[in-house]
């Protein structure tokens, strides 16, 4: 395998749709009130797509360093479980994208808030440092949040709450009320992304001390907070449409709920672990195209 190839791998493409989803939310709502600033998206798209990848380097990190990639784990393989980056470059890798994305955030936070508003860049500055080490520290380290079932709460609040809300906040300088019903929708399908990779490699996790929320609460609980947290985020996404008083055409993002409706069946029939692992990339999909027909909702 081409050292390149490997590193694609390692950044895992198939999540980026799925972390861009906040950040379209929330920036085509503050679109539909007329703060439109391209750059401010553009610069942002940028900054959580190194979060991301971020996240994914140190996942593979933490997880190899820890024998927790193992014969046993029922996901494809990652970069250092079959040898095809080392653990020090790996490291490096880590680095380099923590640094890159820390200056990305930075012209962000000049850009958005300039000279004039310096509480808010300093209060931003520190979010983008809390992001950068909750992506790291997902999985490295001894006391990694992920290995004691606050993965969940974290993606939560960073690829929900944060990326919405703040991603707004970016460009109004405000906040709306509203604004956090599909911060948490956002925040809720990304959790259902981490609960059905947790629900496939529950076995492997859990011989490893891996103690996801999958492995504290059982399979069959996990499959109920599953169905729970998804027609949650559902119920929230309609709510915001109706207190925002859409007109028909504006619940075009409906057609979204389909693919989840037929996700939960899936999930509802599954009894073999290793069958859940295409419905990451579908539940993740799935968010996006929600998102995307959110977006296109704002502008009619």
């Amino acid at each position: 395998m081409s050292n390149a190839k490997a590193w694609l791998e390692a950044a895992r493409l198939r999540t980026l749709p799925l972390s861009v989803s906040g950040i379209l939310v929330g920036s085509f709502y503050a679109f539909s009130q007329g703060y439109i600033n391209w750059g401010i998206l553009s610069l942002a798209l940028v900054t959580t797509l190194g979060l991301q990848v971020l996240s994914n380097f140190a996942n593979d990190y933490g997880d190899g360093v820890k024998g927790t990639d193992n014969e046993h784990r029922i996901g494809p393989q990652r970069a250092i479980q079959k040898g095809a980056i080392t653990i020090a470059a790996m490291r490096k890798g880590i680095i380099i994208t923590s640094v890159l994305t820390l200056i990305a955030a930075v012209i962000l936070i000049y850009l958005s808030f300039g000279r004039e508003n310096f509480g808010y860049s300093v209060l931003f500055f520190l979010l983008g440092l809390a992001a950068i080490g909750a992506a790291i520290k997902y999985t490295v380290g001894s006391n990694a949040y992920g290995y004691r079932g606050l993965g969940d709460l974290f993606v939560f609040i960073f690829f929900g709450l944060l990326s919405v809300i703040g991603c707004y906040f970016l460009f109004t300088k405000q906040l709306d009320r509203l604004v956090i019903l599909p911060a948490a929708a956002i925040g809720l399908l990304s959790v259902a992304v981490l609960n059905l990779n947790n629900m496939r490699d529950q076995v492997s996790d859990a011989m490893s001390g891996k103690n996801t929320l999958v492995v504290k609460l059982g399979a069959k609980a996990a499959k109920i907070y599953h169905f729970t947290v998804i027609i949650l985020a559902l119920c929230l996404t309609l709510t915001f449409a109706v207190l925002s008083r859409f007109e028909a055409v504006q619940y075009l993002f409906l057609l979204a709920y389909i693919p989840f409706i037929m996700h939960l069946k899936t999930v509802a029939n599954n009894t073999i672990p290793r069958e859940l692992d295409p419905e990451l990339k579908k539940v993740a999909l799935s968010t996006f195209l929600l998102s995307v027909l959110l977006c296109i909702s704002f502008q009619l």
